[in-house]
């Protein structure tokens, strides 16, 4: 089984707006509502393209609630946790010609909270995958990715990381199965600037060198690049098309990955998945379909290479 933890789920709002003025009563011209976060993007999308998972986290209040209804519609197996104080946060998405953000803060989590996950993560075998993904409230620990890698290390699974700075570079030393990062995340850890596919696989290595097993970069308009354990160098050209939202292209990459990983058991195939899902995200409203992403397949081909 996948599971994905969110530490901070949302429900996300976008309003589209024809303008916005400041200090005015501004009409909307559309509003949706979507569950957000990383890991529930990758649990949305993996249930599309046809694998269960089960998403962990924590919520709390109505919205909580709601953010719960909304993904069981979508056929999204949960197991959150929902603590006492505060609510789940409601993430308001401005789309006026410049798309703004507002993200709530979120509720109180406590240490009692966080044992809680603990003992729901002692039920996981060797045979489950596990996705930590996302931001981590401030007022949780900066350590508990390195913590909960530490602590589920024994049962050997393979554990996949799509975050950023210290999130991701702090559990290295665990050897997570897949890391995910942009370029610019990339040379953030580094401190360099990364432009090119040359300069990704350099940087990617290092990140080997220090635990990584296989490396997933995205590079929004110029592709992609997969460095894999066994020594393997994919890359890909963006596939074409008019980018609608970018929100979760990131996440449904890595729900392609796991897909096409466990679908065919080739580093290639889960690249060329990868790829192609988080591009039909992109290229959609909503989160991909295993239509979506089956028909930049077949139109895709030639962008791939390795």
């Amino acid at each position: 089984m996948i599971y994905t933890i969110t530490f901070n789920p949302s429900l996300d709002y976008v309003v589209t707006l024809e303008d916005f003025q400041e200090g005015r009563v501004n009409r909307t011209t559309e509003e949706t509502i979507f569950p957000g976060g990383k890991g529930i993007n990758v649990s949305i999308v993996m249930q599309n393209l046809g694998f269960e998972s089960i998403a962990l986290g924590f919520t709390a209040g109505f919205t909580g609630k709601e953010i719960q209804r909304r993904l069981n519609q979508k056929g999204v197996k949960t197991d959150f946790i929902e603590v006492e104080k505060g609510v789940s946060r409601i993430n308001v998405k401005i789309r006026a010609g410049i798309e703004s953000e507002i993200n709530g803060q979120g509720p109180l989590i406590t240490e009692d909270d966080i044992k809680k996950l603990y003992r729901k993560l002692d039920m996981l075998t060797e045979e489950d995958i596990l996705v930590l993904a996302g931001s981590i409230p401030d007022i949780m620990p900066e350590s508990i990715y390195m913590d909960i890698m530490e602590y589920v290390k024994e049962k050997k699974m393979k554990v996949v990381v799509d975050a950023t700075r210290d999130l991701l570079v702090n559990v290295l030393v665990h050897h997570p199965f897949l890391i995910k990062a942009n370029n610019h995340e990339l040379g953030e850890i580094f401190g360099v600037t990364i432009s090119s596919k040359e300069d990704v696989v350099t940087y990617a290595r290092k990140l080997q060198e220090k635990g990584a097993r296989n490396v997933l970069v995205s590079m929004a308009g110029d592709g992609a690049v997969l460095v894999t354990e066994d020594g393997q160098v994919f890359e890909s050209e963006a596939p074409k098309g008019k980018v609608v939202n970018s929100v979760g292209a990131g996440d449904s990459m890595v729900a392609g990955f796991l897909a096409g990983y466990l679908s065919e058991h080739s580093y290639q195939k889960a690249f060329m998945y990868g790829v192609c899902t988080g591009s039909a995200s992109a290229f959609s409203e909503e989160l991909a379909t295993k239509e979506e992403v089956t028909e930049l397949l077949k139109q895709n081909q030639s962008l791939f290479r390795g």
